[in-house]
C-alpha cells in the first residue's frame, strides 16, 4: 500500500535521511520508533509532501508519489496529522472536521458519501460531538488530539500518516487516543505511526521499524521487537 525505497532527505544542507525503506501493508499499523532527533518526523515531512526527498521512491497505492505537492498527495490517498495536531484554532471543531474532506468536497478525490462520514466520524469520537460548535482552539490537548485524528479521517485516506499523537498529553489521555487507534486499525485503516512511547505503539502495531541517526537498525513484528533485548534496553525502559 505504501513503500518507501532508499529514502534521503533533510533540511538544506543538513541530510536527516540516510536511505530509509519501510513497507507498510494495506489493513496493517506500522509502527516507526526512535529517539529524538533519529529522524521520525522528518520521515513523515518527507512522505507526504512538507519536505521534498534529496532522493529515494515513495509509492502510495502502486503510484508514485515522490516529490509531488502536498495537496496532490493528499488528493492521492495519504493523510497526515502531524506532530503538534495543527487544528485551525479560530475554526470550529465541526469546521477542522470538514476540512480534511475538502478534496473530497471539490471533487479533487471522489471517495464515498461525505455526509455519512462526518457522522461516522463524529460517532467515533463522542467529545468531539458534544463540541461542534466550539472553537477548537478552545479545546483541551488531548481534544484537539483526537481533532486532529478525525481531521484526518475525513480525507477517506489510503493511508493514514500518525505523527507523536501522545505528545503533551496526559497518562489517562494518552490510553484514550490509543484506543482511538486500536479503533481505527479494527475498521482497517491503514496506519503508519510515529510514537514516542513505543511500549504502547508496538502493542497497537502489526510490525515495527526502528530508527536511529537516519537509518533503519531493525525491524520486525512488532511482537517481536517488544522482546528484542536491545530494542527494550533502549527504548521499552527494559
Amino acid at each position: 500500500m505504501l513503500i518507501i525505497e532508499n529514502l534521503r532527505a533533510g533540511y538544506g544542507k543538513v541530510q536527516v535521511l540516510h536511505g530509509v525503506s519501510i513497507t507498510v501493508p494495506k489493513g496493517k499499523v506500522v509502527t516507526l520508533i526512535g529517539s529524538n532527533g533519529a529522524g521520525k518526523t522528518t520521515t513523515m515531512r518527507a512522505i507526504s509532501g512538507m519536505i521534498k526527498p534529496e532522493s529515494g521512491q515513495i509509492r502510495l497505492a502502486g503510484q508514485d508519489i515522490t516529490g509531488l505537492d502536498s495537496h496532490q498527495i493528499a488528493k492521492s490517498g495519504l493523510a497526515h496529522s502531524p506532530e503538534g495536531r495543527r487544528v485551525f484554532p479560530s475554526l470550529s471543531v465541526l469546521d477542522n472536521i470538514r476540512l480534511g474532506a475538502f478534496a473530497r468536497y471539490t471533487k479533487a478525490r471522489p471517495r464515498g458519501d461525505v455526509e455519512s462520514d462526518l457522522q461516522k466520524a463524529l460517532e467515533m469520537f463522542p467529545r468531539l460531538k458534544e463540541r461542534t460548535h466550539q472553537l477548537a482552539g478552545t479545546l483541551s490537548g488531548g481534544e484537539q488530539q483526537m481533532l486532529a485524528m478525525a481531521r484526518a479521517v475525513m480525507l477517506n485516506p489510503e493511508v493514514f500518516l500518525l505523527d507523536e499523537p501522545s505528545m503533551g498529553l496526559a497518562p489517562i489521555l494518552v490510553e484514550e487516543v490509543f484506543g482511538m487507534i486500536a479503533r481505527l486499525k479494527a475498521q482497517g485503516v491503514t496506519m503508519l505511526l510515529v510514537e514516542q512511547f513505543a511500549a504502547a505503539a508496538l502493542k497497537v502495531a502489526d510490525y515495527g521499524y526502528v530508527l536511529e541517526n537516519g537509518r533503519i537498525s531493525v525491524h520486525g513484528p512488532a511482537d517481536r521487537l517488544r522482546d528484542d533485548p536491545a530494542v527494550k534496553a533502549a527504548y521499552l525502559g527494559g
